[in-house]
């Protein structure tokens, strides 16, 4: 039997844990972008995240049986304490699996709610499965975090509040997507009553289950997701929110870590409130909408859907947000290697702000600057790179180098002549003790490690640049050696970046 959403979602009790959360204009965002953004403020909840909707309407339906045995949820976070808050609502013992990369603030979330946390796999699929284990041992009730009628229903109330609060038209509501609940709840309710109104979903580019499965008409699931917006970080969704996305959603559109981290500067500059990046990704969507539909005085919605972020990735996010909004450019620029050469450069590039400069002479012919400039937008970049080619200074743009705006920016001037040969690629390593360990256990000894470089941004997983000079007659080894070891890695040996920074001297 088909399920009825509208009436699940209208009977749906969750407002005994869950408030009416407001429908707020983002002023200044609406005036650079042309169109009026108004932010569903879900980041207001109790929990600080939509979540404690869909678990508490599926808890609250549960018997008095099943609540005395008590709950058991998979979360990476904000799934945990939206069902930590309804047991502690219902008086029912609450049981979360969590991954033990998992940030502290919402383990100690969890736990100061009366939830037992058990810290277990290293992905919320590890969770997911183990969770599901202990389900069966312990004859706990599962609560699944997005794939379930009832926690779908609870999630859809948003809709139902967004249709009261505005009674002018609205052209798109823009909804992250992690397994895809929130977005599946909202859609139902949306296409039933306005249907002229656009479902958008966002998802980040290296967490795009939802977007390659609507491609491929199956669900696909990832081999790798990507942690930096942990609150979507899912291998694959739902197959009831497949089924509903597929028939309602308009469109999934994908952004990228910059995007998301401008995204979260620019909800603070409005409202002072800080976004986790899975809380940001619908106002990144809006934006990357916007510039590509080039529409004015449309109303948008975003649903601002979680803020509960460690304090120590906002150094992460700041370095990051100025280039997401094509705020700054980085560039990797060749001039020649005599007297008044970098004078001339400063001149050329005028009155703007250098904001990042480094330099190290390495060759006698030509020096090889990386250097930031502010900019107004990305059409600012290149109208820098035209001026400096008439005036015969070459340039590359490495704005969108994850390398060289995380590593190579730190490692400028660091070439070796000593590193002949050498290999080098990007990994991204599990946050947690024995992570450095076992990649060097799972390396030859004889294999020399000529570059590292590592930087932990507060997340899941730490992102780290290595040098390694391997024998050509060891290449086959290396290569399994990489697939072994289970790291996503990328190798970097061919990028222009490290070439022009890090790598041997051309010769002479």
């Amino acid at each position: 039997m088909k399920t009825d959403y509208l009436q699940r979602i209208l009977t749906s009790r969750v407002y005994d844990v869950a408030i009416e959360s407001p429908l707020d204009l983002a002023p200044s965002l609406s005036a650079r972008f042309g169109n009026p953004i108004l932010l569903k403020r879900e980041d207001m909840q109790p929990v600080f995240s939509f979540k404690l909707r869909g678990a508490y309407n599926k808890m609250s339906g549960l018997s008095k049986a099943q609540l005395g045995r008590g709950v058991i949820a998979a979360s990476a976070g904000n799934h945990a304490q939206g069902v930590a808050l309804a047991a502690q609502k219902l008086g029912c013992r609450a049981v979360i699996v969590m991954p033990f990369t998992t940030p502290r603030i919402k383990i100690d979330a969890v736990e100061a709610r009366g939830a037992e946390v058990m810290l277990l796999g290293e992905t919320f699929s590890d969770a997911y499965v183990e969770a599901l284990q202990i389900a069966r041992k312990r004859k706990l009730t599962f609560v699944h975090p997005y794939d379930d009628p009832d926690v779908i229903a609870g999630q859809g109330t948003i809709a139902m509040e967004i249709l009261r609060q505005t009674h002018a038209p609205i052209h798109a509501i823009f909804v992250a997507i992690g397994g895809g609940g929130l977005i599946s709840g909202i859609a139902s309710y949306v296409k039933r009553l306005q249907p002229q109104v656009k479902v958008i979903g966002v998802q980040p580019v290296d967490s795009d289950a939802m977007y390659r499965s609507l491609k491929a008409g199956r669900r696909v699931a990832l081999d790798h997701v990507g942690l930096f917006a942990d609150g979507v970080a899912v291998k694959q969704v739902g197959l009831e929110t497949f089924r509903i996305c597929r028939g309602l959603v308009d469109e999934v559109m994908l952004v990228d870590t910059d995007a998301i981290c401008a995204a979260i500067k620019d909800v603070f500059e409005d409202t002072r409130s800080i976004l986790e990046p899975a809380g940001a990704l619908s106002i990144a969507g809006a934006k990357a909408y916007i510039e590509r539909e080039g529409i004015r005085g449309e109303k948008l919605v975003a649903i601002a859907c979680g803020a509960n972020t460690n304090f120590d990735r906002l150094r992460f996010i700041a370095e990051r947000a100025e280039v997401g909004e094509h705020r700054e450019s980085i560039l990797a620029v060749t001039i020649p290697e005599v007297p008044g050469s970098f004078k001339r450069f400063c001149t050329v590039l005028g009155a703007r702000n250098i904001t990042e400069f480094n330099y190290r002479m390495s060759d006698a012919k030509d020096a090889h600057v990386f250097v930031g400039v502010e900019v107004h937008d990305l059409e600012e970049t290149k109208r820098i790179r035209r001026t400096l080619v008439r005036h015969g200074i070459s340039s590359d743009d490495l704005s969108d180098s994850e390398m060289a705006k995380l590593h190579v920016r730190h490692l400028v001037g660091g070439r070796s002549t000593a590193a002949r040969g050498e290999l080098v690629y990007r990994f991204e390593f599990p946050e947690r003790p024995g992570a450095l360990m076992k990649f060097l256990s799972h390396m030859r000894a004889d294999w020399n490690i000529s570059l590292f470089h590592y930087r932990n941004h507060g997340g899941d997983y730490g992102r780290v640049l290595v040098g390694i000079q391997v024998p050509k007659k060891d290449m086959a080894e290396f290569r399994r050696f990489l697939h072994t070891l289970g790291y996503p890695y990328s190798d970097e040996t061919g990028n222009p970046a490290y070439r022009m920074f890090l790598g041997q001297p051309a010769a002479a």
